[in-house]
């Protein structure tokens, strides 16, 4: 429990902090007055003031937050108010927090990828591991065999090996391996594994780690921000078109997730920490009120009008979009429920 908490608040403390960081740079860079910026909510245990801002360390570790002068409408406003910026200054200021969930995962891979190296899987068709109680290591086999030959075909690469386990559950195989230089045969019959919904004997190939130079690893950090980004457009915009089951995770379920993968070490932490940067990032930006990509639009439905809308339709505006984000963690937060079978 211990490991799950600590660990949920450095992640949750990371990602909301860096979003906020975002906001607080551009603002400053634009000439707009922060009036305060927070690590942590709730009392505060310690702050000191620079220039006209604030900044505070409170109790609750759990990012931060930022007091842009003039984000509400009804404060009074001056010329480094928010709402006295031309509106490219604002959309600037409130694209920027999501901007910054990029490049934490940037920062976070390239550390992971610079400090542990990449596991990338063997070609060879040599068992690298193998599972215990599974038709490979009831049959003999071992860490370090070569496999040769399947049935009299010739095995290639590992994957040819797969294929040809994985077409076979429940038919007798003729292994043909070689093992410190002497070529042996076994049988054995793959197992069907009805979730992968295919056949398995319980080995896995030899794992290669390859240690990137700092350069590399930022490089290689920024493609694999860009693929799961990639990958994560594709599945939103599927669940909203109905493609696919909206299967969503809520407080709770983010929570249990980072426990368990806390329990792996710090490097799977810090590559799911990045994983959900990248998915707040994109959420944040969806057009929808509350969000930041809501108030980008209602921001470009002022520069087409050429004034702001009144303070009724942005309350209306707002309200819709709370009662959207609501029933959605309402939806998320039963579906976390039941995945904890508590019944």
């Amino acid at each position: 429990m211990s490991i799950t908490v600590i660990a949920t608040i450095f992640v949750f403390g990371l990602l909301i902090l860096f979003h906020e960081l975002g906001h607080f740079i551009t603002a400053k860079l634009v000439g707009m007055r922060v009036d305060e910026f927070a690590i942590g909510f709730g009392p505060k245990l310690v702050s000191w003031k620079r220039g006209e801002t604030l900044y505070s360390l409170r109790i609750i570790p759990l990012g931060g937050f930022n007091k842009i002068a003039g984000m509400d409408p009804e404060a009074e406003q001056d010329e480094q108010s928010f709402a006295a910026k031309p509106i490219w200054a604002r959309m600037l200021v409130i694209v920027a927090g999501s901007t910054m969930n990029f490049v934490l995962p940037i920062l976070l891979l390239a550390g992971v990828f610079f400090s542990a190296g990449i596991d990338t899987p063997s070609t060879e068709a040599v068992i690298g591991s193998i599972l215990p109680d599974k038709p490979a290591a009831r049959a003999g086999l071992v860490t370090g065999d070569r496999i040769l030959a399947v049935n009299d075909s010739q095995i290639g690469e590992w994957r040819d090996f797969v294929e040809v386990v994985q077409g076979n559950a429940g038919n007798q195989l003729k292994i043909s391996y070689e093992r410190n230089g002497q070529i042996s045969n076994i049988s054995m019959v793959p197992e069907y594994d009805q979730k992968a919904n295919r056949g398995i004997v319980g080995i896995m190939p030899q794992i290669h780690n390859y240690q990137p130079n700092l350069f590399e690893s930022m490089g290689l950090a920024v493609k694999q921000t860009y693929l799961v980004a990639a990958s994560m457009v594709v599945g939103i915009a599927q669940m909203i078109t109905g493609q696919i089951s909206a299967d969503v995770a809520g407080p709770i379920g983010v929570v249990q997730m980072t426990g368990e993968v806390a329990q792996m070490g710090m490097i799977p932490l810090l590559q799911f920490a990045a994983f959900l940067s990248i998915n707040l990032g994109l959420i944040n930006l969806l057009p929808v009120p509350m969000l930041d990509g809501g108030h980008v639009v209602t921001l470009a439905i002022e520069g087409i009008r050429g004034k702001p809308l009144s303070s009724s339709k942005m309350q209306a505006i707002q309200m819709i979009g709370l009662v959207l984000l609501m029933m959605l963690m309402i939806m998320a937060t039963f579906k976390d429920v039941a995945r904890l079978k508590l019944w």
